[in-house]
Protein backbone atom coordinates (compact mmCIF):
# COMPACT_ATOMS: atom_id res chain seq x y z
CA UNK A 1 0.00 0.00 0.00
CA UNK A 2 1.23 3.47 -0.75
CA UNK A 3 1.41 6.09 1.93
CA UNK A 4 -1.07 8.92 1.89
CA UNK A 5 1.00 12.04 2.38
CA UNK A 6 -0.56 14.32 4.96
CA UNK A 7 -3.55 12.07 5.74
CA UNK A 8 -3.71 9.73 8.71
CA UNK A 9 -4.53 6.11 7.97
CA UNK A 10 -6.50 3.53 9.87
CA UNK A 11 -5.97 -0.18 9.31
CA UNK A 12 -8.69 -2.84 9.12
CA UNK A 13 -7.90 -4.41 12.49
CA UNK A 14 -8.15 -1.09 14.33
CA UNK A 15 -11.32 -0.12 12.47
CA UNK A 16 -13.00 -3.44 13.27
CA UNK A 17 -11.85 -3.25 16.91
CA UNK A 18 -13.33 0.23 17.25
CA UNK A 19 -16.59 -0.81 15.56
CA UNK A 20 -16.93 -3.80 17.89
CA UNK A 21 -16.58 -1.48 20.88
CA UNK A 22 -18.95 1.14 19.45
CA UNK A 23 -16.30 3.81 19.79
CA UNK A 24 -17.48 7.18 18.49
CA UNK A 25 -16.45 8.11 14.94
CA UNK A 26 -18.18 8.67 11.62
CA UNK A 27 -17.55 6.22 8.77
CA UNK A 28 -18.10 7.47 5.21
CA UNK A 29 -18.05 5.46 1.99
CA UNK A 30 -16.73 7.66 -0.82
CA UNK A 31 -18.21 5.80 -3.80
CA UNK A 32 -21.27 6.24 -6.03
CA UNK A 33 -24.57 5.62 -4.27
CA UNK A 34 -25.22 2.46 -6.33
CA UNK A 35 -22.04 0.92 -4.90
CA UNK A 36 -23.15 1.83 -1.38
CA UNK A 37 -26.53 0.16 -1.92
CA UNK A 38 -24.82 -3.04 -3.13
CA UNK A 39 -22.82 -3.28 0.08
CA UNK A 40 -21.00 -1.07 2.55
CA UNK A 41 -19.11 -1.42 5.80
CA UNK A 42 -21.41 -1.64 8.83
CA UNK A 43 -22.60 1.76 9.96
CA UNK A 44 -21.13 3.64 6.99
CA UNK A 45 -22.89 6.60 5.43
CA UNK A 46 -22.92 7.19 1.68
CA UNK A 47 -21.08 10.21 0.27
CA UNK A 48 -20.61 10.10 -3.51
CA UNK A 49 -17.21 11.51 -4.51
CA UNK A 50 -18.71 14.52 -6.26
CA UNK A 51 -20.86 15.48 -3.25
CA UNK A 52 -18.29 15.56 -0.44
CA UNK A 53 -18.41 19.34 0.13
CA UNK A 54 -22.24 19.33 0.00
CA UNK A 55 -23.04 16.31 2.15
CA UNK A 56 -20.34 15.97 4.78
CA UNK A 57 -21.11 19.25 6.59
CA UNK A 58 -24.72 18.01 6.92
CA UNK A 59 -23.65 14.55 8.12
CA UNK A 60 -20.71 15.60 10.30
CA UNK A 61 -21.45 19.00 11.78
CA UNK A 62 -18.60 18.99 14.31
CA UNK A 63 -15.39 19.43 12.34
CA UNK A 64 -13.37 17.86 15.19
CA UNK A 65 -15.29 14.56 15.03
CA UNK A 66 -13.12 11.66 13.96
CA UNK A 67 -14.16 10.87 10.40
CA UNK A 68 -12.95 7.71 8.64
CA UNK A 69 -13.25 7.55 4.85
CA UNK A 70 -12.90 4.56 2.55
CA UNK A 71 -13.59 3.62 -1.05
CA UNK A 72 -13.25 0.47 -3.16
CA UNK A 73 -9.64 -0.63 -2.61
CA UNK A 74 -6.07 0.58 -2.21
CA UNK A 75 -5.96 1.68 -5.87
CA UNK A 76 -9.02 3.91 -5.43
CA UNK A 77 -8.16 7.56 -4.86
CA UNK A 78 -11.64 8.83 -3.99
CA UNK A 79 -11.21 8.58 -0.21
CA UNK A 80 -7.79 10.27 -0.35
CA UNK A 81 -9.15 13.13 -2.44
CA UNK A 82 -12.15 13.47 -0.12
CA UNK A 83 -9.87 13.54 2.94
CA UNK A 84 -7.90 16.42 1.43
CA UNK A 85 -11.16 18.18 0.57
CA UNK A 86 -12.44 17.79 4.14
CA UNK A 87 -9.19 19.09 5.58
CA UNK A 88 -9.52 22.15 3.31
CA UNK A 89 -13.03 22.64 4.74
CA UNK A 90 -11.59 22.69 8.26
CA UNK A 91 -12.07 19.09 9.39
CA UNK A 92 -9.29 18.29 11.84
CA UNK A 93 -9.62 14.54 12.50
CA UNK A 94 -9.84 12.79 9.13
CA UNK A 95 -8.44 9.31 8.54
CA UNK A 96 -8.52 6.98 5.55
CA UNK A 97 -8.99 3.21 5.53
CA UNK A 98 -6.84 2.68 2.48
CA UNK A 99 -7.65 -1.01 1.91
CA UNK A 100 -11.30 -0.11 1.51
CA UNK A 101 -14.18 -2.41 0.80
CA UNK A 102 -12.02 -5.01 -0.97
CA UNK A 103 -9.68 -5.46 2.00
CA UNK A 104 -12.66 -5.70 4.35
CA UNK A 105 -14.38 -8.42 2.28
CA UNK A 106 -11.12 -10.26 1.50
CA UNK A 107 -10.68 -10.76 5.25
CA UNK A 108 -14.12 -12.29 5.66
CA UNK A 109 -15.80 -9.29 7.23
CA UNK A 110 -19.45 -8.56 6.47
CA UNK A 111 -21.01 -5.79 4.44
CA UNK A 112 -24.44 -4.30 5.00
CA UNK A 113 -26.63 -3.55 2.00
CA UNK A 114 -29.98 -2.04 1.18
CA UNK A 115 -30.91 -4.36 -1.68
CA UNK A 116 -30.89 -7.71 0.12
CA UNK A 117 -34.33 -9.33 0.20
CA UNK A 118 -35.97 -9.96 3.55
CA UNK A 119 -35.47 -13.60 4.57
CA UNK A 120 -38.82 -15.44 4.34
CA UNK A 121 -38.64 -16.64 7.94
CA UNK A 122 -38.52 -13.05 9.17
CA UNK A 123 -40.86 -11.38 6.69
CA UNK A 124 -43.38 -8.89 8.03
CA UNK A 125 -46.04 -10.58 10.12
CA UNK A 126 -44.00 -13.70 10.90
CA UNK A 127 -42.37 -14.45 14.20
CA UNK A 128 -38.73 -13.44 14.51
CA UNK A 129 -35.96 -15.46 16.12
CA UNK A 130 -37.37 -14.92 19.62
CA UNK A 131 -40.84 -16.06 18.58
CA UNK A 132 -42.19 -12.55 19.13
CA UNK A 133 -43.85 -10.72 16.22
Amino acid sequence: MSAIIGVDRVERKELKWRMDRAEPFTLLEILPEEEYRRGHLPGALSVPPDRVADLVPELVGDRDTETVLYCANSDCNASRRAAKELEALGYTNVRVYEGGKKDWVDHGLPLENETAPVAPAFAAGSAGPSGIE
